[in-house]
């Protein structure tokens, strides 16, 4: 962003961030294994795909979402040209994403962070795998594995990323191992602002102590897996979100389901009986009225899916002092 109005990048090109409406920041348009189109083109119909997509994504239009941001990095199978296709048709603004998902390819475990810290900047600046369509975010993670040196290499190439472009960092964690932690502090230790900074999948968890730290530390809190009640009952989920914003922090948590229209892990009948809530439209329909049924005020609710996502893109600028994309190009070589 630079001069006039914030804008964010979107699959179709940059978007005023006063035009972002209701958004979801945590979502998935499709996931793929990485490879498997290439070598077996019969699992990808994509035909298919995009129609199932397209007819998603103008459902959840009907029902007030304007904007979802895509969280699938390479290695789910990122494929932008798609998103593009399938915005357009629908009518939804897509932000896609850079970075890397929870177990880092061999690539990254032995490179500098500020080397590969690169390859998501050119992402960010100047298009993604040769189009010059741009990512507006950028995902990394931690899991069960807790902080593997790998994982470490790739958060702090993600914080260089950050800082150079502005662009916010949005995460993945395991709630149960309280890991959002191990983010900030990589992050505090790299100069990130905390502020621009959004530790996801803490809807899975139900320790107010370990979800007040990580709003102490500043950070947005993506409740952000509605539907996913294998893992968290969305009653609980509810009363943990209508329990914050009584507490004050309504203006720190985004609303979101960490759901796909497509993917090629599970069959998508399989999906719909085995979560019959996990998908888009889940929170709109269904989790706002029972937010309100617990007290969460209709500015609260505006906060987290309006006024909330409008902030973290609209302070989307790079740190002062650091060095424009050439002087990076020459120091790193």
């Amino acid at each position: 962003m630079s001069g006039g109005a914030p804008v964010v990048q979107t699959v179709t090109g940059p978007r005023p961030v006063d035009e972002l409406g209701v958004v979801l920041m945590h979502e998935h348009v499709i996931t793929r294994s990485p490879g498997l189109r290439e070598d077996y083109p019969s699992t990808f119909r994509r035909a298919e795909v995009v129609a199932l997509c397209v007819e998603g994504l103008a459902a959840i239009r009907d029902v007030g979402v304007d904007t979802i941001v895509d969280h699938t990095t390479y290695d789910l199978g990122r494929d932008v040209e798609l998103l593009a296709e399938v915005s357009r048709a629908s009518g939804v603004a897509i932000v896609a994403a850079t970075g890397v998902w929870i177990e880092p390819q061999r690539f990254w475990h032995q490179r500098a962070p500020v080397e590969t810290a690169e390859l998501l900047i050119g992402d960010l600046e100047n298009g993604v795998a040769g189009t010059d369509i741009r990512a507006g975010v950028i995902k990394c993670a931690i899991d069960r594995a807790g902080l593997t040196p790998p994982v470490e290499r790739v958060l702090r190439a993600c914080a260089i990323a950050h800082r150079a472009t502005g662009a916010h960092i949005s995460t993945h964690t395991h709630a149960a191992d309280r890991n959002g932690l191990d983010q900030q502090r990589i992050f505090a230790e790299e100069g990130v602002d905390l502020g621009r900074v959004v530790i996801g999948h803490c809807g899975d968890s139900t320790d107010l102590e370990y979800l007040r730290s990580l709003l102490a530390g500043g950070s947005y809190l993506g409740m952000d897996r509605f539907g996913v009640e294998d893992v968290l009952a969305d009653e609980d989920r509810v009363d943990v979100v209508a329990t914050l914003c009584a507490e004050g922090s309504a203006g720190r948590l985004l609303l979101s389901h960490d759901a796909s229209f497509w993917n090629d892990r599970t069959p998508v009948a399989a999906l719909r009986r085995l979560r019959p809530r996990h998908h888009h439209r889940h929170v709109v329909e269904d989790v706002v009225p029972a937010l309100r049924a617990r007290g969460v005020g209709a500015d609260q609710v505006e906060a987290m899916l309006v006024g909330n996502p409008r902030e973290i893109f609209a302070t989307a600028t790079a740190y002062p002092g650091e060095p424009s994309a050439a002087a990076r190009h020459n120091a790193w070589d």
